[in-house]
């Protein structure tokens, strides 16, 4: 299998003497029944189990000493774990002052915003930090609000996050179901249609707040039509309308570009931006806004506030985040890595999975395979374990594998992960005649 060429350091060595956990898996287990969630620990057993422990750059150790390749984590991984300029960074904080009072001004907040808006789309300069995307999303729903747009505009497919606001534009009936009634006016559309979005900002001119994804990881990693973006942009300016681009999981070099909206040129009101952000050590996430659409919250600092919101600890990790991507040169990495990746697992599926693939499909290293069925994707994703590896499923997407490995594979990770996919495809197949209701 052909190597990909990109220097990095090699694949940490597994843990010398990692400790296990109290009790052991079965103990934990049990834990999780009693305290957290019986069907948690119900597809833990689907796992065998494992307890992950340690973790370092694209691999992650178990309890038992197992080492598997990282190429899941719903993104949070763009750097790997552990990266030592963000871990650095994060250190030095927490020896110091980890937390704030939020009464005093308090300077890793302010630094932590210059280094975002350094690499966002211009325009975008009013920074509002929180810890979750779904946090995120509800602040630039809230700023839209805000500014008197009433009517949300989300697309079929769409993933948003799960609080009451978020979850009224993720279109998805099995999510909010329990939850009803959601938050109103709020209305999904065909992603990549342009024209039912045009008719919709048309019949409703001044009123319609947009959010959008630039590529529905959630989805099943949905690409769409060249321009489309670009178009959103341009109706919703035509229309009198506010658009937020949700890139909490395709953003920060995930697509090899900063933001998916650097592809077109596109400038919302609002970016909103998480996973990556707090460098795979914190959980960070931030709503970045023209000063226009920022407004409200300049006018009153108390109108949408959060304890944790921009503590330094989180800062820190930003800072440090911002230049481990910027020194290493991993958006130009993850985009060289995507475009040796995405044709050989192609290659690899067609061969290996005659009947049951339906499409291969990413960008940058953000990769997904779909194949006919759910429960084909939930086996694939057993066997990829099997053999050493980590993804992901996709939540509005049952049915595609995803692939979200980091920019700091080297060589070597990507032939162990291009070998993995290869036998664990062989092995869903070879073992399909025996699964109930196959064909």
């Amino acid at each position: 299998m052909t190597t990909v060429e990109i220097a990095s350091a090699s694949a940490p060595e597994g843990p010398r003497g990692t400790p296990e956990p109290h009790g052991g898996e079965e103990h934990i287990l049990q834990l999780y029944r009693a305290h957290l969630s019986k069907g948690r620990a119900t597809l833990a057993e689907l796992f065998g189990t494992h307890m992950e422990v340690e973790s370092s750059g694209a691999w992650l150790t178990t309890s038992d000493g197992e080492r598997f390749l990282n190429a899941g984590g719903y993104g949070v991984f763009i750097m790997g774990a552990r990266h030592p300029i963000v871990m650095e960074a994060v250190e030095r904080q927490l020896r110091t002052h980890p937390v704030a009072t939020r009464i005093l001004l308090e300077p890793t907040v302010a630094l932590a915003a210059e280094a975002l808006v350094s690499v966002m789309p211009p325009g975008l300069d009013r920074v509002h930090f929180a810890l979750s995307g779904a946090e995120a999303v509800e602040t630039g729903l809230k700023l839209a609000r805000a500014h008197g747009y009433k009517r949300t505009v989300s697309m079929t497919g769409g993933y948003h996050g799960k609080t009451l606001g978020a979850l009224s534009a993720t279109a998805k009936e099995v999510y909010q179901r329990p939850f009803r009634p959601l938050v109103p006016d709020f209305i999904h559309l065909p992603f990549d249609d342009a024209d039912a979005l045009e008719a919709e900002l048309a019949a409703h001119p001044g009123e319609v707040c947009v959010i959008v994804e630039p590529v529905q990881g959630e989805g099943g990693v949905v690409i769409p039509s060249d321009g489309y973006l670009k178009r959103v942009e341009e109706l919703v300016r035509a229309h009198d309308g506010f658009l937020v681009l949700d890139e909490v999981q395709s953003g920060f070099g995930r697509l090899g570009s900063w933001w998916g909206a650097d592809t077109e040129g596109v400038v919302p009101d609002v970016l909103l931006t998480g996973k990556a952000l707090g460098g795979g050590v914190v959980p960070v996430s931030a709503a970045v806004a023209t000063r226009k659409a920022f407004r409200p919250f300049d006018k009153d600092p108390y109108v949408h506030t959060a304890t944790f919101s921009g503590q330094p600890l989180l800062m820190a990790a930003v800072q440090g985040a911002v230049r481990a991507m910027r020194e290493e040169e991993l958006v130009t990495r993850a985009s060289e890595l995507g475009a040796a990746l995405l044709p050989r697992i192609a290659e690899i599926a067609r061969a290996n999975l005659p009947g049951l693939l339906v499409d291969v499909r990413g960008r940058g290293l953000l990769i997904g395979v779909e194949l006919t069925e759910a429960g084909l994707a939930g086996e694939l994703l057993i066997e990829l374990f099997n053999h050493g590896v980590v993804a992901n499923h996709s939540m509005n997407g049952s049915s595609v594998v995803r692939f979200t490995p980091p920019a700091v594979l080297t060589g070597r990770d990507v032939d162990v992960l291009l070998d993995s996919f290869d036998r664990a495809t062989r092995a869903l197949v070879s073992g399909s005649a025996k699964l109930p209701g196959r064909r």
